[in-house]
């Protein structure tokens, strides 16, 4: 019995960590990108599949969440529960032909649990990041006679709060869902010359908060090669969300210490329309004893989503692009088995490549022209491994993955800026015997 209750404590203990944290996240960003749409977005894998090229549909793994494929929860067995937590650090430079400016930025990058509902059925809950908005730069402007720098800054991201079940009607085949709370708030900031008055910076803040409900359906199909071999494809869709949302709109004048010392505008526009698109995945993976392999790729159908005009100045027809992504990479293992810790450290590599969602107005730094607008290719390559601990007492295996990333965003535009970024990621994923029915205590 006392044992009982200490496991309903501690995952009372996980849920509300779960709880604090989705209501204190800050997403660690500086991409001057983020000015534009929702920001920078996240791709759905963590932990061990991250440094594999972030490969998710066609994942299936007993020791690891997967919240990328929902179908892949039913693969846990009745007795295991397991917590996954990651952490990251980030270093990245801005180059846009002319300056060069350095960034250290780091966060909490997800939290996830999973757990047996029964034999085939299991579930999963967690917080993942969606985007991440953070940046400040400036831009010279002109009006009339006058020269002057406007500076532009935001904050904030969008994340979501999951829940996921699936279930294994039949040998092989699993079906599962994802059911999330979507939420965030996005701030963007503009300093313009002030008004009469030197002393005090005048701050146009525009901002918005998104609350909503996002679905993700998942299918995996398992083909056993051999009793050591199989082959697993993967589907995901997500379903085209339709949020709304006030703006909020000010103009204020501040003091040097942020006080608002005079509201010179203060507007509300109500029911504004904020459109997140349809999102189709396929995967696939091949395993043995030694090796993973696969190979992932996503298609979400941005092009024609609603998203209002006034927050970024773009024409409705050219700020979203319909974004692809493929990513690849294995993992190898000498000996799961073995005694021996090297022998069982797990070595994982892997590359993707995506276009950018979104559009940015692009200008001729030295005239201030409007040269149109343009977007970036991303490309990434990463490598880590997973160190193993067994518990002594139940024989679980838990895993200290830490993975080395590096991406670059290489713009269309010659005068748009260039983003290379060093990530190095850490993630504990703990693997507990839970729900083993002990005769003795």
């Amino acid at each position: 019995m006392k044992k009982r209750r200490k496991r309903f404590f501690l995952l009372s203990v996980v849920l509300f960590t779960v709880t604090l944290v989705a209501v204190a996240q800050q997403v660690g960003s500086n991409s001057p990108y983020g000015r534009y749409g929702y920001g920078l977005l996240s791709d759905p894998s963590i932990g061990a599949s991250e440094t594999m090229g972030g490969i998710s549909y066609g994942l299936r793994r007993s020791q690891q969440v997967n919240p990328g494929n929902p179908a892949s929860y039913s693969e846990l067995d009745t007795l295991t529960f397991i917590f996954d937590i990651g952490v990251s650090g980030h270093y990245a430079t801005y180059n846009d032909g002319m300056s060069k400016q350095d960034f250290y930025n780091g966060n909490l990058d997800y939290i996830a649990i999973q757990f047996p509902i029964m034999r085939k059925i299991g579930a999963s809950i967690g917080l993942l990041p969606y985007s991440k908005v953070g940046y400040t730069f400036g831009r010279a402007r002109s009006l009339s006679d006058i020269a002057y720098s406007e500076i532009y800054s935001g904050s904030g991201g969008l994340s979501e709060i999951y829940g996921g079940i699936a279930y294994e009607p039949f040998k092989y085949l699993s079906l599962g869902v994802n059911v999330a709370y979507f939420f965030g708030n996005i701030e963007h900031n503009k300093q313009l010359p002030s008004i009469d008055n030197t002393t005090l910076a005048r701050i146009a803040t525009d901002k918005f908060s998104i609350r909503d409900i996002k679905y993700d359906f998942g299918i995996q199909l398992t083909h056993p090669i051999d009793r050591m071999q199989s082959v697993t494809i993967g589907l995901v869709y997500t379903p085209k969300i339709n949020a709304k949302s006030p703006i909020y709109s000010y103009d204020q004048l501040l003091d040097a210490s942020g006080n608002v010392k005079q509201i010179l505008k203060s507007d509300t526009i109500p029911s504004q329309v904020f459109h997140f698109p349809h999102s189709f995945g396929l995967g696939a993976t091949y395993s043995n004893q030694n090796w993973l392999v696969g190979a992932d790729g996503t298609f979400q159908k941005w092009e024609g989503m609603e998203y209002p005009a006034d927050l970024d100045e773009m024409d409705s027809d050219m700020r979203f692009n319909n974004r692809y992504r493929i990513g690849a990479g294995a993992e190898y293992v000498i000996d799961p088995l073995s005694r021996d810790f090297f022998r069982r450290i797990r070595f994982r590599g892997g590359f993707s490549f995506a276009n950018s969602y979104n559009n940015v107005n692009v200008y001729d730094p030295i005239n201030n022209s409007n040269l149109g607008t343009g977007g970036f290719k991303e490309y990434g390559i990463s490598i880590g491994f997973g160190l193993p601990f067994r518990d002594t007492y139940t024989g679980r295996v838990s895993l200290l993955n830490i993975g080395f990333n590096y991406s670059l965003l290489q713009p269309d535009n010659d005068y748009m800026i260039k983003e290379e970024m060093f990530k190095i990621t850490v993630n504990m994923n703990i693997n507990e015997f839970w729900f083993f029915k002990r005769q003795f205590e």
